[in-house]
């Protein structure tokens, strides 16, 4: 079976400020109803720092949920399934650095329980 190739959610903005061989910076802002959804990296840790908000980072193994404001942060390692949203569905923008490593985004099944279909 052919992997296929990765495909970045639609999201309202991507802004590279920097990018190297095992490091990339961007700015990302998620509209109303906008999400990154569950992933995980083989390699690097995804550090986000908050700019308007609130945000919500979640992760599984372990469950965690990370509520930012502006000025706030978390780190997400290697290998820990995470999904990136705005606090109730509503917009925010974030700094994330990306690091140390080779890039990848592997998709996890399942979505946001809030999301599923009923």
């Amino acid at each position: 079976m052919e992997a296929r190739p990765y495909t970045p959610a639609p999201i309202a903005g991507r802004e590279t400020i920097a990018e190297g061989a095992d490091m990339r910076v961007r700015i990302l802002t998620l509209a109303k109803g906008e999400c990154i959804p569950w992933h995980y990296h083989s390699e690097i840790t995804d550090h986000f720092v908050c700019l308007e908000g609130p945000m919500v980072v979640e992760t599984r193994a372990p469950r965690a949920e990370y509520r930012l404001e502006p000025g706030g942060r978390c780190d997400v390692g290697p290998k820990i399934a995470h999904y990136v949203h705005g606090l109730d569905d509503g917009p925010c923008k974030f700094l994330i650095v990306q690091g140390v490593g080779v890039y990848d985004n592997v998709p996890v099944g399942g979505e946001h329980p809030q999301k599923q279909a009923g």
